[in-house]
């Protein structure tokens, strides 16, 4: 018995641990890759832009990414709205921006952007107690769900939650975002969506096969895909609408992976972006005067212009991607009750 457990720890010393440094080797020169080694070319002390009397939309502002751009958006002088799914975490998130930029312009409503009656709901609330929104932010999302979950109202979980949301969220705002007069839609993807393809059936759970992260990537890329086609439709209006990967950053997205998975990201998180800096692009997108009248683009981490997926970039593709979502939404009976 002796000898069988010696083997087995130096079976482990000898075969689990290469690759385990391996693996975070792997990881590190992908982070390098993906952000560079130089800094943003765009910084926040160099915008002077004050937000005073205009109201921002953010979602899965909780938290990560979203907190962090509620924040300086508060700071700037905006009356924000935190979308939260927990408004328990929302309250907490409140009161640290409130201690952090002395705002009283800060609003917490509930959404779940799995659920289609939620998001009609607070939509409706929204449009009552603010006639003009100037920015939304669709920062929310999630990753490592059980892929091909069904929501309540039949759609697939992760492409939900990270895609038809927010295509669903932004329908029901626009009158908010027309009434403003000059509005951005500012829609937080990732680098992972090269790596995703689009296919409609996706979205009720069917279609080719997938992996949690490959779902993720899929609805990263329709999420750009909306983009394109709703600045399309948006042209002339005075309403942007622009995408924005931030880099790898260090917030709670990997909450649903295994342990194994987080405890990885937990020991890589040194050399990961903290939400702050990720929410930095994200914030290029928002408040760059350069950026006004710029619609249906895409921007990386480093706030450059880039080409998605070439999915993305196919007129077809999107056009037929949003007939297929306003349908699955039943975007047309809802908006009907507004």
């Amino acid at each position: 018995m002796l000898g069988l457990e010696s083997w087995n720890l130096g079976s482990y010393i000898s075969y689990i641990l290469p690759f385990l440094f391996f693996f975070l080797l792997l990881f590190l020169l992908l982070v390098v890759r993906l952000d560079g080694l130089g800094s943003n070319i765009w910084t926040l002390q160099s915008c002077p832009i004050d937000l005073t009397g205009k109201t921002a939309v953010v979602t899965g502002a909780n938290s990560g990414i979203g907190k962090a751009v509620s924040c300086e958006l508060a700071r700037r002088g905006a009356r924000v709205v935190l979308a939260c799914r927990n408004l328990i975490q929302g309250q907490k998130a409140l009161s640290d921006i409130q201690k952090a930029t002395g705002s009283k312009e800060l609003l917490l409503r509930e959404v779940d952007l799995s659920s289609l009656a939620s998001i009609h709901n607070f939509s409706q609330k929204l449009l009552q107690e603010e006639p003009r929104i100037h920015l939304l932010v669709n920062n929310a999302g999630s990753t490592g769900l059980p892929p091909r979950k069904l929501t309540s109202d039949g759609l697939e979980l992760t492409f939900m939650t990270n895609y038809l949301g927010h295509f669903f969220l932004t329908n029901l705002l626009l009158k908010c975002l027309h009434r403003a007069g000059s509005a951005r839609v500012v829609n937080v993807t990732s680098f992972r969506q090269q790596h995703g393809f689009v296919d409609e059936q996706h979205l009720v759970g069917a279609g080719d096969p997938f992996t949690k992260s490959m779902a993720y990537d899929c609805s990263k890329l329709m999420l750009i895909s909306f983009t394109v086609e709703l600045a399309r439709r948006l042209q002339g209006t005075g309403v942007t609408a622009n995408s924005v990967e931030p880099g790898v950053v260090k917030t709670s997205i990997m909450r649903n992976y295994p342990w194994q998975f987080r405890a990885i990201f937990w020991l890589l998180s040194i050399f990961i972006r903290t939400p702050k800096q990720g929410a930095v692009p994200v914030l290029y997108l928002c408040l760059a005067e350069e950026l006004d009248g710029i619609s249906g683009k895409f921007f990386n981490s480093k706030c450059k212009l880039a080409l998605p997926a070439k999915s993305a970039q196919d007129s077809q593709v999107t056009h037929s991607l949003w007939n297929t979502s306003a349908r699955l939404t039943n975007l047309e009976k809802w908006t009907k009750k507004e």
